[in-house]
């Protein structure tokens, strides 16, 4: 159940902390909490624009820390949707099983798992107000998905998105001119490789947070790594899907 304070705090962007704090006292588990100091929750929630009643997609959950957040953000009108990729939907990697516990939390009611294709997402077009990827766009380009069209894995977001909605995407940063050549090996993935990507599905570059970049990170290490783990520079790109 939501908090009554919870909901009215919701009501203005400015009240994207009581969000977080709300989501803490809710249903956020403490190994959640613990990341929030590397993740920087508050400032990217509203970077992404969310708010009471929307739709949001959260791309590959894994564990669901973005999913409970989103959960108490939009409340009770609201829905999100875990999306698994089907390509990954039982491996370890992000196994689907693993969402739906978390969809069956308490206090998630409003969340439910979806798993298809990445290319056809969008069996529903203009539903979401956000689809939102954390760390795992470069994933999609990597030979366990067996070859996935990530062009068209975009094409299918930009139909699942309504006229003006956003899709955020949050991601290591490779070197600049590396393209996609460490999507797999480092985990990386150049920036500009996923602004072109992304834009030539239709998307109209929005805006970057810069709350997760790191310039000491010398982009030469595997994201696991001890010495940059928690630490590489990320990117956080939001892009729009134009009204008509």
């Amino acid at each position: 159940m939501f908090r009554t304070i919870a909901l009215s705090l919701l009501l203005a962007s400015a009240a994207v902390p009581a969000i977080v704090a709300a989501a803490d006292a809710i249903v956020r588990p403490a190994a959640d909490i613990a990341r929030d100091p590397v993740r920087h929750p508050t400032e990217l929630l509203r970077f992404a624009g969310v708010r009471p009643g929307m739709t949001i997609v959260d791309f590959w959950p894994g564990g669901g820390y973005w999913t409970r957040l989103f959960s108490v953000a939009v409340g009770p009108r609201g829905k999100v949707i875990e999306f698994v990729p089907a390509e990954i939907a039982n491996s370890p990697r992000a196994p689907v099983d693993l969402a739906r516990r978390t969809a069956a939390e308490p206090g998630l009611g409003n969340v439910t798992v979806q798993s298809a294709a990445i290319t056809q997402m969008s069996g529903d077009h203009d539903v979401a107000d956000i689809v939102w990827t954390f760390e795992n766009y470069h994933d999609a380009h990597d030979s366990f998905m067996h070859g996935a069209d990530v062009r068209a894995f975009d094409r299918a977001v930009f139909n699942m998105l309504k006229p003006g909605g956003v899709f955020v995407v949050a991601d290591h940063a490779d070197a600049p001119g590396t393209g996609l050549s460490h999507t797999e090996d480092l985990h990386r993935i150049d920036p500009a490789a996923v602004r072109a990507e992304v834009t030539s599905a239709g998307f109209v570059f929005d805006g970057e947070s810069r709350i997760l970049a790191n310039p000491a990170d010398p982009h030469s290490a595997k994201v696991f790594d001890p010495s940059i783990r928690d630490k590489t520079d990320r990117f956080v790109f939001r892009f729009r899907k134009p009204r008509r």
